[in-house]
């Protein structure tokens, strides 16, 4: 890779991880990481707000599952150096969804968005314990369909059951 002016460009960014080791990353895999995250958050829009258009009540999940002491926690946020803010926490799921079904029954939805569905052993573990402890009635996977910007749910239960090892 070079500039404008004929230098060539280092393959490798130096940078610095939490123990203040220099790490080396490929700029290529930067950049793959980046467009990453910006087609999950785009995703995640979209998935947000087809519940939307269907009257349902959406908003960002911001408390995690913690296994080891078997409780609900906040999620911790995330700092971003560049704009100097902290940025809302990434909870399990991703977001609560909610209707108002009659008197004062609602049902309480949990909706984790993956681009390609799957869910590691930890977040299949997270999402048996939502749905043991009566956190939520139901957790959907919401992962993109075949055809051009559609959206496929799985359900949890379905999917998995008690056979979360899969």
């Amino acid at each position: 890779m070079r500039r404008k002016n004929m230098e060539k460009i280092p393959e490798h960014k130096a940078t610095f991880n939490e123990k203040g080791k220099v790490v080396l990353k490929k700029r290529s895999e930067i950049k793959k990481g980046k467009l990453s995250r910006a087609r999950g958050a785009r995703f995640e829009l979209k998935a947000r707000e087809y519940w939307e258009s269907r009257g349902w009540a959406v908003d960002k999940w911001t408390n995690n599952v913690d296994l080891v002491g078997s409780k609900l926690i906040k999620a911790k946020r995330k700092y971003n150096p560049f704009k100097k803010l902290l940025v809302v926490g990434t909870g399990f799921p991703d977001f609560i969804v909610m209707k108002h079904l009659h008197e004062e029954k609602h049902t309480v939805v949990g909706m984790e968005v993956k681009i390609n569905g799957l869910l590691s052993k930890e977040e299949k573990q997270k999402c048996q314990w939502l749905l043991e402890n009566n956190i939520f009635s139901q957790i959907l996977i919401a992962k993109k369909g075949n055809k051009r910007g559609q959206i496929e749910f799985i359900d949890f239960k379905e999917k998995w059951g008690k056979n979360i090892h899969e």
